[in-house]
């Protein structure tokens, strides 16, 4: 894989003030793919984005602070190693996995160094976060320019976003990710820069989801994404073809190149349009 500068050190605390003003001169539009909850294929859109943002001729740097999983990563390396990938013209990230340590405050001043140098040199800085709330996780939702929260079509999985009243089915108050997410803005105003993200929450859709079901949550979100200021767009459906695609390092951007044994098909034009729809969304680049 290419660039893992895994032997830089992390800077002294007394840098940690200089590294976020230089943070804040930074170039790169930075997109952060978050959910406290997993199951959400964080990684899976994480990839996509880069691939589709790649093709549009942009540079992009890629940081996996989900690395004690490390579902990006090893879909960057599966990448990286096809036999093939000269051949087919396989544009590839400037990576960096940030496995947690046990040491937050180090942890963070590595991301922090890490974030600096590729928003110093790359149009675009996607952050793939944790399925999980961290100390690392926290300051990567700050830097955010664009938030993508994929979410399962479900009321279980709307519940790290709101908290709502069973009976009523109204929504009680913002639940803890709305929350930490309202935090990180507080913390970039406090860095000088501007507090506003364009936060995008992906409707995943499920096939099991029966049709009262999808009115409650397209009702709920509605509703909350006026008192937490989000825009809903229609996410990933369920397609067999993601698993596949992981194994191989492909995604669908490159299915035109016809690689060996993907067949291009209808469900891949649909499943290619939900993605443009995505990217059309945080508006960087034009199709390649």
């Amino acid at each position: 894989m290419e660039t893992t500068r895994q032997d830089e050190i992390p800077p002294p605390d007394g840098r940690r003030h200089d590294i976020e003003r230089e943070a804040m001169s930074k170039k790169a539009h930075v997109i952060v793919v978050g959910n406290e909850k997993g199951g959400t294929g964080k990684s899976t859109i994480s990839m996509h984005l880069i691939v589709s943002l790649l093709d549009r001729g942009l540079s992009v740097g890629s940081i996996d602070i989900d690395a004690r999983q490390a579902t990006l990563t090893r879909y960057i390396g599966n990448r990286a190693a096809r036999q093939d990938r000269t051949e087919l013209s396989l544009p590839i990230p400037e990576h960096m996995a940030i496995p947690p340590t046990g040491d937050a405050s180090a942890d963070c001043a590595r991301l922090e160094e890490v974030f600096r140098d590729f928003a110093a040199r790359h149009d675009v800085v996607v952050i793939d976060t944790p399925g999980s709330d961290h100390p690392m996780s926290r300051l990567g939702h700050s830097f955010a320019d664009t938030l993508v929260t994929p979410l399962n079509d479900s009321l279980v999985d709307l519940d790290v976003l709101a908290l709502v009243e069973p009976g009523s089915m109204k929504i009680r108050r913002p639940s803890h990710y709305a929350e930490m997410v309202w935090e990180t803005k507080k913390a970039r105003a406090m860095r000088g820069e501007k507090a506003v993200v364009d936060w995008i929450v992906l409707r995943n859709r499920l096939s099991t989801l029966d049709a009262r079901n999808k009115r409650d949550m397209e009702k709920l979100l509605a509703d909350l994404s006026k008192r937490v200021g989000f825009r809903v767009i229609p996410g990933l459906g369920e397609r067999v073809i993601y698993r596949s695609m992981f194994l191989e390092g492909l995604t669908l951007i490159d299915l035109k190149k016809k690689p060996l044994g993907f067949d291009f098909n209808m469900s891949h034009v649909a499943a290619r349009q939900e993605l443009r729809t995505l990217v059309e969304a945080i508006g960087l680049g034009q199709p390649g």
